[in-house]
């Protein structure tokens, strides 16, 4: 566990209580005519990225590629882990985890 430096709250303004991951999917080269997009339509790949957020010191790095819906879980850990996101078990997810 990090030491009570690390643990200690600090004010986040409106809209920066939350940490925000963006998955972003290519609509690229669906319509036949270039430079236009088909609505609702989209490959199954894309990019991962996090938001910035001053209030959780997040500065974003390079978002993350994925290839395939399967990726995506995988990848959005990926980007968590490289920002230095440290996740707790929600009340519904502890019946998942154990404590040992």
């Amino acid at each position: 566990m990090a030491d009570d430096k690390t643990n200690a709250g600090r004010e986040a303004k409106h809209g920066e209580k939350m940490i925000e991951v963006k998955v972003r999917f290519w609509t690229d080269s669906l319509a036949s005519d270039a430079g236009k997009v088909i609505p609702k339509h989209a490959w199954t790949s894309g990019v991962v990225r996090i938001e910035a957020n001053r209030s959780h010191g997040i500065t974003p790095k390079n978002p993350r590629p994925f290839n395939s819906l399967l990726d995506v879980g995988a990848v959005i850990e990926k980007v968590l882990i490289e920002h230095g996101i440290v996740l707790h078990p929600s009340r519904h997810m502890k019946k998942y985890v154990s404590g040992e």
